[in-house]
C-alpha cells in the first residue's frame, strides 16, 4: 500500500518522499487506514482520519507528532488534530468573532473530494501555503478587510471541506489560534502550484 502511496505524491509534486517513515511506523500506518474507515454503532464509533492526517503531517512538512499505535486503539480519546464537533450557531457576536461553529459538517465526504471549483478556497491555499497563520495573517495576504465576510466566504468552507484545519481544534476561541493546510489542502495546493 505504502508503495503506491509513495507513487501517487510524487506525481503530485512531493519528489523528496521517501519510505523511511513507512518503516519506522508500518503498524501505525496500516492501523490508521483500519481507523479511518472503521465504525461499530455498537461500540459508537466513527471513522477517524486523524490519524492518518498526523501521519502524513510528519511525512510531508517533517512534523514531530508521536505517532504510537496504541493511541489508535478503539475508545482512546487523545486523538492528533482532532477535529472539533460542529455547534450550532446561536450567540452570534457584533464585531465577527470566530464563532465555535468552525467543524467539519460531513467530514466524510469533504474528504472523499480532493478538487474544488471554489475560487475563494483556492485563493486561501495559496495566501496560507504550509505555514500556521492566524485570521488576520490571512486576510492581510489575501487582501480582505471584512471579518465576517472572510469567515463566511473563504475560511469557513475551507474548513467545511477539509482543505484547512485549526490549530487548536478543541478551543476554536483559543487566543493563538491559527489555521494551517490539512493533508487534503496540501496535496490541492501542491497541484495548482504546478500548474
Amino acid at each position: 500500500m505504502w508503495v503506491f502511496t509513495i507513487k501517487y505524491l510524487r506525481s503530485i509534486g512531493f519528489q523528496n518522499i521517501d519510505n523511511t517513515l513507512f518503516e519506522q511506523h508500518s503498524w501505525y500506518f496500516r492501523n490508521a487506514l483500519v481507523r479511518a474507515n472503521y465504525k461499530s454503532v455498537a461500540k459508537s464509533v466513527n471513522p477517524d482520519s486523524s490519524y492518518l492526517v498526523a501521519f502524513f503531517r510528519n511525512l510531508l512538512l517533517n512534523e514531530q507528532t508521536p505517532l504510537n499505535n496504541r493511541d489508535l486503539q478503539v475508545g482512546i480519546t487523545n486523538t492528533p488534530n482532532k477535529l472539533p464537533e460542529q455547534v450550532q450557531d446561536k450567540h452570534r457576536t457584533s464585531t465577527g468573532q470566530v464563532q465555535d461553529k468552525l467543524g467539519v459538517s460531513n467530514p466524510i465526504s469533504a474528504e472523499n473530494q480532493l478538487y474544488t471549483n471554489d475560487e475563494n478556497i483556492i485563493r486561501l491555499l495559496q495566501a496560507m501555503k504550509f505555514e500556521k497563520l492566524s485570521i488576520k495573517d490571512i486576510m492581510a495576504a489575501i487582501g480582505l478587510k471584512g471579518r465576517d465576510n472572510f469567515l463566511n466566504l473563504y475560511l469557513n468552507p475551507a474548513i467545511e471541506n477539509g482543505f484547512v484545519r485549526l490549530l487548536y481544534p478543541d478551543s476554536p476561541r483559543h487566543p493563538r489560534q491559527k489555521y494551517l493546510l490539512t493533508v487534503k489542502g496540501m496535496m490541492l495546493f501542491n497541484q495548482l502550484s504546478n500548474k
